[in-house]
């Protein structure tokens, strides 16, 4: 499957969007939504500060944030504009200041140094030009403030390698494929086997203009928090 042809409309999770959530549970073991709580708070949002939140979903990231203490103000953009309905409709009622709105990540809508912080959660691996997405994340952050990247990575090595591959390899387009369609999950599969190793991602944080940087793994390596900081 043609990852720009697919990903720049955002018909992929238009189509899947009504099912999206639950697929996340499933296929994560229920593990996403502590994944997302532990990106929100590696932010170190303060009070007013205002976040955004690249290839918004369904808008977990966004409740996670409105959760936080600091009760930042929260913009979410994406794509698929199915999407954003749907996260917009299950956000509705939700106390604090949000907002979605359609959007690509490769050309962000917003001014330069418009934000505290940048979030994209399991969105990065389907954009075409990452280090651009990158680019565009680092030039509507502050100086001095954090893009954080969080995304599925199969390890390589350790105890739970083995296992990890054959879930993506066999169990994820079997699950997606008896819920959704089978393409989308054959997709999913195929870009997480393909995302670049840690130190090449931090590579191409560094060349965005990031400094700063690390990644820190999380269920064995299965999941990877990524964080970079504009310089001052």
């Amino acid at each position: 499957m043609h990852t720009a042809g697919v990903l720049g409309s955002g018909a992929m999770f238009d189509r899947i969007a009504g099912r999206y959530d639950l697929l996340n549970r499933i296929l994560s073991l229920g593990m996403d939504r502590w994944w997302r709580r532990r990106l929100v708070r590696a932010l170190g949002v303060a009070p007013g500060d205002r976040v955004l939140d690249v290839a918004v979903g369904t808008g977990d990231v966004v409740a996670a944030l409105l959760g936080l203490a600091a009760r930042p103000l929260v913009v979410g953009v994406d794509p698929a504009l199915a999407m954003v309905a749907r996260g917009a409709a299950k956000l509705r009622g939700r106390a604090g200041r949000w907002g979605l709105v359609g959007g690509d990540g490769m050309c962000l809508p917003f001014r330069d140094g418009a934000f505290a912080a940048v979030t994209i959660a399991f969105g990065i691996r389907n954009l075409p030009d990452r280090l651009q997405a990158l680019v565009e994340m680092a030039r509507v952050t502050r100086r001095g403030g954090r893009v954080a990247v969080l995304e599925l990575q199969v390890p390589d090595h350790g105890p739970l390698a083995p296992p990890a591959r054959v879930w993506v390899r066999h169990v994820v387009p079997v699950i997606g494929g008896l819920l959704s369609s089978r393409a989308e999950y054959r997709y999913l599969r195929g870009s997480m086997l393909e995302f670049p190793r840690p130190a090449q991602f931090l590579a191409l944080m560094a060349a965005a203009g990031l400094v700063a940087t690390s990644a820190r793994a999380m269920s064995g390596g299965a999941v990877r928090l990524y964080l970079g900081t504009v310089p001052p």
